[in-house]
């Protein structure tokens, strides 16, 4: 019987079983996932904790009627020698053939990001061809439209106004 199947048995949690299997250190059989068989005699001996504990008894102080046993557990034959040399190396292929191709992953995509790279600095040095130009015309442009003196007009007559020192420090006064 499974866990499950004597907890229902008993009236108890398969939690349960399971706390006193560990606590108690009873040597229950497993079968190939790990997971608890219990017999005829196990039973029994589970039976028997419920009823010391129903009683009052502490499960500290439970003492197991039952001998240790050695675990019994089901092992599966082992494949030759020459079939676990073969898969190992099929294994070992399979991992070369990962790695020189996450290898060849790795190269192309360093060779993309090199060509973005001389790509986008061909771009900057054109970018800062473009803005010299355009410095150097809006340079000009300000020397054309820029005259030496401000001008003002009296009486719609266009004059060449004299820059005081004080209008030269501050433009807004004159």
């Amino acid at each position: 019987m499974n866990t499950n199947q004597v907890a229902k048995l008993l009236g108890v949690s398969a939690s349960t079983i399971q706390r006193w299997v560990k606590q108690l250190e009873l040597p229950m059989e497993r079968n190939e996932r790990g997971h608890y068989h219990f017999n005829n005699e196990d039973i029994q001996l589970l039976k028997n904790i419920k009823t010391q504990i129903q009683n009052g008894t502490l499960l500290q102080e439970i003492a197991p009627v039952q001998e240790k046993k050695v675990r019994k557990g089901t092992v599966k034959a082992m494949e030759s020698n020459a079939e676990l040399e073969r898969l190992y190396s099929i294994v070992s292929e399979l991992e070369a053939k990962v790695n020189s191709k996450a290898d060849s992953v790795a190269s192309y995509q360093l060779l993309q990001h090199r060509r973005e790279i001389e790509e986008l600095q061909s771009q900057v040095i054109d970018l800062t061809k473009h803005v010299k130009s355009l410095e150097s015309q809006l340079h000009e442009i300000q020397k054309i439209t820029l005259p030496e003196k401000p001008l003002s007009l009296e009486q719609g007559n266009l004059n060449r106004k004299k820059k005081t020192f004080v209008s030269s420090l501050f433009g807004f006064l004159g």
